[in-house]
């Protein structure tokens, strides 16, 4: 079974700092993409930024600028700096991995992290 567990979300102003990780567990033999992914209330999920194992990145155009993606491959980690937060940040925030398990490649999701930014 794999687990992916996420924290650092909370409660910041407008124009303040968040940094959210996600450690992957379980039956996992290699990561590709990791990621985070966010969810407004009414609005569909979203990408947010994506990394490949050999740290190429993909941002988003709405945090491009403002937040950064990394990884950290021996710890299975993934981590989003969040920088400049605004209102408009505030959202559940959603890990997930792309990777090879002992007999497939599958999607999995984190259980979401609340992030929720005051004007």
């Amino acid at each position: 079974q794999v687990q992916l567990v996420e924290s650092g979300g909370g409660l910041v102003q407008a124009g303040g700092s968040l940094r959210l990780s996600c450690a992957v567990s379980g039956s996992i033999l290699s990561i590709n993409l990791m990621g985070w992914y966010r969810q407004a209330p009414g609005k569909q999920r979203e990408l947010v930024a994506t990394i490949t194992t050999g740290g190429s990145t993909n941002i988003a155009d709405s945090v491009k600028g403002r937040f950064t993606i990394s990884r950290d491959n021996a710890k299975r980690t993934v981590y989003l700096q969040m920088d400049s937060l605004k209102p408009e940040d505030t959202a559940v925030y959603y890990c997930h991995c792309d990777a090879w398990g002992p007999w497939s490649r599958d999607v999995h999701w984190g259980q979401g992290t609340q992030v929720t930014v005051s004007s």
